[in-house]
């Protein structure tokens, strides 16, 4: 029997969404739906990484004040690199019994968060009741465009062979041009019982999700373009804010250099994937928006970032570690709302790739 099947309609309620939410709200929080799963396995094997040494002039890294995701100790060391992690294997769960409502999955006394609440006193009404469902969004990738690029349309393809992929997420900006091109059809669910739920752990970088990746560019280039220069995407003023006041003087300097200047908002996903898969180097101020060329550039051309000192993260670091590919950055001087950075300084760590 296909249990993914669609079978007659059955509903019902729940009070266990504001229950849980109550016991947030005084402190008692529920352990992660993982724990409860009734079984697990393993879908890709730990395989080691090695963190290379990201391209920078002397100085920079002391140039970091405040990491934005994990400690300051933790983005120093992978920014250094020069040494060999071993990566955790990617886990699939089976849970029984679960809820999913108000953008949070409920079952057998722990829970998951997918988004914000929307309800301070959600109370699940005759809600549908499915026979299976397999998940692959994340936090992260509802709240980032660039995680949901790089880890949730990665795991889509661990979902899709389980069963009918589902997500709560509705897609904005390039999303539903990249769901086209990736061959993803997900079913969109905003309330449900599972019978059966499955997800996934899947933030490690180990050779399986690194072979994911090649899927994934390999989807979306096909024929391997002629290499170029560099590409330069423009943030603009999508996202938090964060004002390079001196971009126009980097971008003049770079298209000297045979850097192609692109906007991505303004852009097609052809015209993104055009530009940047055949790209020597991308860079552009950290954010989201950079993720357009790191899962297009070629394997061994570099990821070159321009970044204010109190927004250090090495997320796309440890990304191009995975696909052998090169990292740099550059620190400037100012704060996230206004920063500066040193054209002089961004053209020699070019020269370093």
């Amino acid at each position: 029997m296909d249990r993914t099947a669609a079978a007659a309609p059955r509903r019902r309620g729940s009070l266990r969404p504001a229950i849980h939410a109550l016991r947030g709200k005084i402190g008692r929080g529920l352990p992660d739906l993982t724990t409860v799963a009734v079984d697990r396995w393993i879908v890709e094997e730990g395989t080691p990484v090695e963190v290379r040494p990201a391209r920078c002039l002397p100085g920079q890294i002391d140039r970091i004040g405040v990491a934005a995701f994990g400690s300051h100790d933790d983005v120093v060391r992978d920014l250094r690199g020069g040494f060999e992690s071993r990566q955790s294997p990617t886990v699939a769960y089976r849970l029984r019994h679960v809820l999913l409502f108000d953008g949070v999955l409920h079952a057998d006394g722990a829970w998951r968060h997918l988004r914000p609440r929307g309800r301070h006193f959600p109370v699940a009404r005759a809600i549908e009741e499915r026979d299976l469902g397999t998940l692959y969004e994340s936090w992260p990738g509802n709240r980032w465009f660039g995680n949901w690029l790089i880890d949730d349309c990665l795991t889509y393809r661990l979902a899709e062979s389980v069963g009918r992929p589902i997500t709560t997420q509705m897609p904005v900006g390039h999303m539903r041009s990249y769901e086209r091109a990736l061959e993803m059809s997900p079913e969109r669910v905003q309330a449900a019982w599972f019978d059966d739920l499955v997800l996934f752990e899947d933030r490690t970088h180990n050779e399986g999700r690194r072979q994911r990746a090649d899927d994934l560019r390999h989807r979306l280039v096909g024929e391997e373009p002629p290499r170029h220069p560099g590409v330069y995407l423009l943030r603009g003023a999508s996202g938090a804010r964060r004002t390079m006041s001196n971009e126009h003087v980097v971008v003049d300097r770079l298209a000297r250099r045979g850097f192609r200047i692109l906007d991505p908002i303004a852009s097609s996903l052809d015209e993104i994937v055009q530009a940047c898969a055949g790209a020597k180097i991308i860079a552009g101020i950290e954010g989201s928006h950079l993720c357009h060329g790191l899962m297009t550039m070629p394997r061994g051309a570099g990821l070159c970032v321009i970044q204010p000192p109190d927004r250090a993260v090495t997320v796309l670091k440890l990304a191009t570690d995975r696909q052998g590919q090169d990292f740099g950055f550059v620190v400037g001087k100012g704060t996230n709302e206004a920063f500066i950075a040193d054209i002089d300084e961004i053209e020699r760590t070019l020269d370093l790739f």
